[in-house]
C-alpha cells in the first residue's frame, strides 16, 4: 500500500496522515487550504460517460426483476443511451422510479416502458393539473390567436 506523506502544521512527515476533503464549490475554498503543502491535490469527479452509466445501471438493475424482452446488459446499454448527463444518484433514482411505476400498475416485472416513463418523469417533472377554468382558457385562446393574426398581416 502506498503511503502519502503530507506535511501540514502540527504533523511531521513520519506520521502517515492523509487528510481529504470534498466540495461541490471549490471556488469558495479559503486560500489557506489550497496553498502548497495543504490540500494541494485536486481530483475532479465528473459525470459518467456512456460506458460509466452502463456500468452504474448494471449495479442498480441487479436487484430488480426485469422483463425478459432484454437481458440486463441490454437494458443497461439502452438506458445509458437515454440518460446523457445523469449522475449515479439520478440513475439510482430512475431505477427506483421505474420499479415504483411497475408496482403501481400491479406488474410483477419492470418493463422498458416503466423505465421510459420514469425517465420522462425525472427529466420533465410531474404532470401538473390545470387549474384554469373554461372562461380563462377562452380569453387566453383569443389572445394567442391575436398574435397569429398580427403575425400573418405584418
Amino acid at each position: 500500500m502506498n503511503q502519502l506523506l503530507v506535511e501540514m502544521d502540527g504533523f511531521s512527515t513520519n506520521q502517515y496522515v492523509v487528510v481529504m476533503g470534498a466540495t461541490n464549490r471549490p471556488e469558495l475554498l479559503d486560500n489557506a487550504l489550497t496553498r502548497p503543502g495543504r490540500f494541494d491535490r485536486n481530483i475532479e469527479v465528473t459525470l459518467p460517460d456512456l460506458e460509466g452509466r452502463t456500468e452504474i445501471f448494471i449495479v442498480h438493475l441487479k436487484p430488480l426483476k426485469l422483463d425478459e424482452v432484454y437481458n440486463m446488459e441490454e437494458y443497461a446499454r439502452r438506458l445509458a443511451t437515454l440518460t446523457p448527463g445523469f449522475s449515479g444518484a439520478e440513475i439510482h433514482n430512475l431505477c427506483n422510479e421505474a420499479a415504483i411505476l411497475a408496482a403501481r400498475n400491479n406488474q410483477t416485472k419492470v418493463t422498458a416502458y416503466n423505465f421510459e416513463m420514469a425517465a420522462e418523469r425525472i427529466i420533465g417533472g410531474l404532470e401538473k393539473k390545470s387549474m384554469v377554468n373554461q372562461s380563462d382558457r377562452q380569453i387566453v385562446a383569443v389572445h394567442e390567436s391575436g398574435h397569429a393574426i398580427c403575425g400573418w398581416f405584418l
